[in-house]
């Protein structure tokens, strides 16, 4: 193993360092990506966003490519979406994904569709970063999971990195596509560290990773739900249980290549989602599989996701809200035990 450990939010920042350097049409917009108050030149700016992520890009590429918005979800896509028309490849930063409902037009009715209504003549290289997920305390309006809501929408790509070096690689892939990519980050993931490949990569999107192999089950997670997943599969080997484990990295295009065959081999399937479960990534997941490989299935499809309700904002009801190791390693249990 190489030296090049770095937090997932570093991995996003060179990732971006990288993409703004390497194509001059790339430029970053959002609320206080740059440090606000107007500052030029030399003064100290902001952290980089609210997470950190812009750090340093205002300083190195100038506030023409570095442009700080009012609070205003729908300036923010709405200009996103013009500039990518007009040949510039916007990085829009929503401070939080929950905050998208503001500019949903912008989004599943302008930009996933821009392609379609002019007939393929026009392209709209549009990449949204924005936070998710609950873990940090802070409430019902600034916890949710809604990647489950814009993968239902045609047109958009979405993407959802469980470490850094996919968060570097993903991002990258996603400046470059051609069609308008929602990214979600998860805010508990962002001081997370591990090994990023050196030198220019991306991480192609459909494409997902098997980051446990097994013989027992397969599971399916996404996001922060791959680091519980894997400590919770890593917990049953003392029983003699093991289980592939598949991080999809993108939901739209989904790797269904590599679920149906693991569920092949492994004929029992756990998907484990942090959203509520009705119309969840669980849902569809498990939908399809019953549809396309039920012939596959030795035992009826386990979902251990978050239950029917809003992100609690009390730390102990937050914890219990979230599926966590213990709960992951007790549902993957009871889908081998069970059939």
């Amino acid at each position: 193993m190489s030296d090049n450990i770095k937090t997932f939010r570093d991995a996003l920042n060179e990732a971006l360092h990288e993409e703004m350097e390497r194509d001059d049409t790339v430029i970053v917009l959002g609320e206080d990506v740059a440090g606000g108050a107007g500052g030029t030149g030399d003064t100290v700016e902001a952290a980089g966003g609210i997470f950190g992520v812009t750090a340093g890009l205002a300083r190195k590429f100038g506030r023409q490519r570095v442009i700080d918005t009012p609070i205003s979800e729908s300036a923010i896509a709405g200009a996103a979406n013009g500039a990518a028309l007009a040949g510039l490849r916007p990085v829009a930063e929503l401070m939080f994904a929950d905050f998208i409902g503001v500019c949903m037009d912008q989004v599943y009715n302008q930009a996933a569709k821009f392609r379609y209504m002019f007939g393929g003549k026009m392209e709209c290289p549009l990449v949204i970063r924005t936070a998710m997920g609950a873990g940090m305390n802070m409430g019902a309006q600034h916890s949710q999971t809604i990647y489950p809501l814009l993968t239902a929408v045609p047109g958009l790509k979405i993407a959802i990195p469980s470490n850094a070096a996919d968060a570097k690689g993903l991002l990258k892939t996603a400046i470059r596509d051609n069609d308008p990519v929602v990214f979600f980050e998860h805010k508990a993931l962002y001081n997370k560290k591990s090994e990023v490949p050196e030198g220019d990569y991306t991480v192609p999107f459909g494409e997902a990773d098997m980051t446990r192999e097994g013989d027992d089950v397969t599971v399916v997670a996404m996001g922060r739900m791959v680091p519980f997943s894997e400590k919770a599969i890593d917990s049953l080997a003392e029983q003699g249980i093991s289980a592939d484990l598949v991080d999809p990295r993108t939901v739209s295009p989904m790797d269904w290549d590599m679920i149906f065959e693991s569920l092949e081999h492994t004929g029992r399937l756990v998907v484990v989602d942090e959203s509520p479960p009705r119309c969840s990534l669980a849902s569809d997941i498990a939908g399809v599989v019953a549809q396309e490989a039920f012939g596959s299935l030795r035992a009826p499809v386990k979902m251990i996701t978050a239950p029917h309700a809003p992100v609690p904002f009390s730390p102990g009801l937050e914890r219990a809200y979230v599926p966590g190791p213990d709960k992951i390693a007790a549902g993957i249990l009871d889908c081998v035990k069970g059939g």
